[in-house]
């Protein structure tokens, strides 16, 4: 099922792996996220937030294609009751994403029970403060906190052409994030796609298809063991 509060707007491409970022060297990757046996979905339903930019809006991919189409799925696959609410928006910023958060938690029916906070991309494309962003992913966080919300930080990497001083401050927020907030942490989400262009779509930029079903692959274990224990009544 797709839960969507934002439609796709044409707003600027979201660079978030540039030609010359840096990251491990390309493995084979599996993309398939749904097993040849799916389980049977017990259980109660876990209601996850994907909040970001175009990487989870679906930049460029058919309704059913996004990250968070894709990862409910995924999870569903493995028996549990997921149902992901799709609240990316293509162009946004850490600070656009601070100016919503609050709006996008008071605009669902009930809490979620985990969040993902992907953002940081189109700063890096901008050129934006790496200190800048930091707090604005903060505020996102602190947010989430108040309202008892955990959270999965997913991160990006800066390239070198940055400047090393742009690359190091911007490449820490993340893990320094996590640690402080006590999230969890995907140090770079598009590390399964970087190098592989034929899970790029022409604009060099965003996953394809098939390079979401590989993004799912790498992260749904992540999202799996942020999910807060049900409590036994």
């Amino acid at each position: 099922m797709r839960n969507t509060l934002w439609s796709i707007l044409p707003l600027p491409a979201l660079a978030a792996c540039g030609g010359d970022a840096p990251a491990p060297a390309p493995t084979e990757t599996a993309v398939a996220t749904v097993p040849a046996a799916a389980a049977e979905v017990t259980g109660p339903e876990r209601r996850i937030l994907a909040f970001g930019d175009s990487l989870f809006a679906g930049y460029g991919l058919a309704e059913d294609e996004g990250y968070p189409e894709k990862l409910e799925a995924a999870l569903r696959a493995r028996g549990i009751d997921a149902q992901v609410t799709d609240a990316g928006v293509s162009g946004d910023t850490t600070a656009a994403g601070r100016q919503r958060i609050g709006f996008v938690l008071d605009s669902l029916a009930e809490k979620p029970d985990l969040a993902l906070v992907e953002l940081g991309g189109n700063d890096l494309l901008r050129g934006l403060s790496p200190t800048e962003a930091r707090a604005n992913l903060a505020a996102i966080l602190d947010e989430l906190r108040k309202r008892e919300i955990p959270a999965v930080l997913f991160g990006m990497r800066a390239p070198p052409n940055a400047g090393p001083e742009y690359q190091a401050e911007f490449d820490a927020m993340y893990p320094a994030l996590a640690n402080e907030y006590g999230a969890a942490l995907v140090p770079f989400f598009l590390e399964s796609v970087y190098g592989r262009p034929e899970m790029i779509q022409q604009d060099r930029v965003h996953p394809t298809a098939k390079g979401i079903d590989a993004m799912v692959a790498a992260t749904v274990d992540e999202v799996m063991a942020a999910l807060p224990e049900v409590e036994v009544e």
